[in-house]
């Protein structure tokens, strides 16, 4: 059944880099790679946002999304905590953890006076007594079932909110223009529809990322003498 029009606006209120989520001050490790010189072209880039969706972000962060989804649709709050900590087990670099945090805090600030719901207000209480990391996966999974959206509106909503800021990322460090940012977001469609789809009916233990140079430019990060991003 399609979904409504009141979805599909929700849908676009959630993937817009107009929501102010804080996930607009992360280029997950771009900047280091543009920095030291290994990420130059369109091309460069377009690999970039390619390894990351297929190594980590489909493989990773949707299942999680997926099983939050099923959890928030059922109210179970314990299972949402046990799959943010399973998520923050399987993030290795501390920054990131960091960073997925405070994106994750950001949105859920915003979202609960924007679509005022009791598991948001749970979610805000839990992070308040250090209960739960409240990772932005899973607070947006949250958001979205809570603004109407189904499971593969939540995915699509994430994923494209990922790709697009990751390009604006790229644009402002100078990677890409504008035309290649577009060029790329679109040859990136079978790539992103591909992990949507995938995600649904994965186990939690199926999670996994492999992304070990990314990992390092992440690390390296912090380090940088000048950065315009937190991670």
């Amino acid at each position: 059944m399609p979904d409504s029009l009141h979805q599909q606006l929700a849908l676009l209120q959630l993937a817009d880099s107009f929501f102010p989520s804080g996930a607009y001050t992360l280029s997950h490790g771009l900047e280091s790679l543009v920095q030291s010189g290994t990420v130059k072209t369109a091309e460069d880039v377009e690999g970039f946002v390619r390894l990351l969706l297929c190594n980590k972000i489909g493989p990773m962060d949707l299942v999680a999304i997926a099983h939050t989804h099923c959890a928030s649709q059922n109210n179970n709050m314990q299972t949402i905590r046990d799959i943010d900590a399973r998520l923050f087990a399987q993030t290795p670099i501390e920054k990131t953890r960091i960073t997925q945090r405070q994106s994750g805090r950001a949105l859920l600030m915003v979202a609960g006076k924007t679509w005022p719901h009791v598991q948001l207000k749970t979610l805000a209480t839990k992070t308040a007594k250090g209960e739960i990391n409240c990772l932005h996966p899973i607070v947006f999974s949250v958001v979205a079932r809570v603004a109407g959206l189904s499971l593969q509106s939540t995915v699509l909503a994430f994923t494209h909110g990922f790709v697009t800021g990751l390009l604006g990322a790229a644009i402002r460090l100078g990677a890409v223009g504008h035309l290649d940012s577009q060029q790329i977001r679109l040859r990136l469609t079978a790539d992103m529809a591909t992990i949507c789809q995938d995600c649904e009916g994965r186990p939690l233990d199926d999670m996994w990322s492999c992304t070990p140079l990314i990992d390092l430019a992440q690390m390296r990060q912090a380090k940088l003498s000048r950065r315009l991003f937190a991670s």
